[in-house]
């Protein structure tokens, strides 16, 4: 019976497991003793009456940093956290400003709304629509050749990140619009995504191995 319950433990957090036991292996260990070593720690604490690992390991909630994460995490100061545009901009001014903050992408508002999203330009918007179509960067608005509110693609704040780096491979888009109720607050890139998930599963590995070595 109490194989049976370790096995379920190990099927339920295989991933960081496994994950552990390939750092082991690298570091030059043996990723048999890590696994011999998270049984042993789960039997003692078991005999002991203390809480499932699986409960302890759940209370930290793996894989559930969320998008206002990565937005409190760059803060509205940031390059990209709340950049804009408004819809009578030219092309020529929205590429001058995603130049200068080192951004692919700004947000596209109404004249004089803040919060009233109107779509979204970007670097590829430009290429396409203007340098490929021979247009004038400095005589077309934003708002000729902007992806269009009803065509946008959004998250909330309260989207998981691994679901919102799922959302934007599947549409191919590097830029995605943090709306929620009130409206626009804020934008984040596919690389804010990709480091808030790598840094996530080093969290959730650090506390495998604190588990593992009686941290828990």
């Amino acid at each position: 019976m109490m194989q049976g319950t370790m096995m379920r433990w190990m099927a339920s957090h295989g991933t960081a497991l496994k994950t552990a036991v390939l750092q082991k292996v690298r570091l030059g260990g043996s990723g048999r003793s890590l696994v011999v070593l998270a049984q042993s720690r789960f039997q003692s604490s078991s005999a002991a009456g203390a809480p499932a690992a699986g409960a302890r390991l759940e209370e930290t909630g793996f894989e559930s940093t969320t998008i206002a994460d990565i937005l409190k995490g760059k803060g509205k100061s940031a390059d990209g956290s709340w950049l804009w545009c408004t819809t009578d901009d030219t092309v020529y001014d929205a590429v001058q400003s995603m130049t200068q903050h080192n951004v692919g992408a700004l947000v596209v508002v109404k004249p004089g709304e803040q919060k009233a999203v109107a779509g979204i330009i970007t670097e590829r918007d430009y290429l396409r629509k203007i340098i490929v179509q021979g247009r004038s960067s400095k005589s077309t608005k934003v708002g000729d050749i902007m992806t269009e509110e009803n065509k946008l693609i959004t998250v909330k704040p309260n989207t998981r990140v691994l679901q919102a780096m799922q959302l934007m491979t599947d549409k191919r888009i590097r830029h995605i619009p943090v709306i929620d109720d009130t409206g626009m607050v804020g934008m984040v890139s596919i690389g804010d995504v990709v480091r808030a998930v790598v840094s996530e599963h080093q969290q959730e590995l650090n506390r495998l191995n604190a588990y593992i070595q009686g941290g828990y």
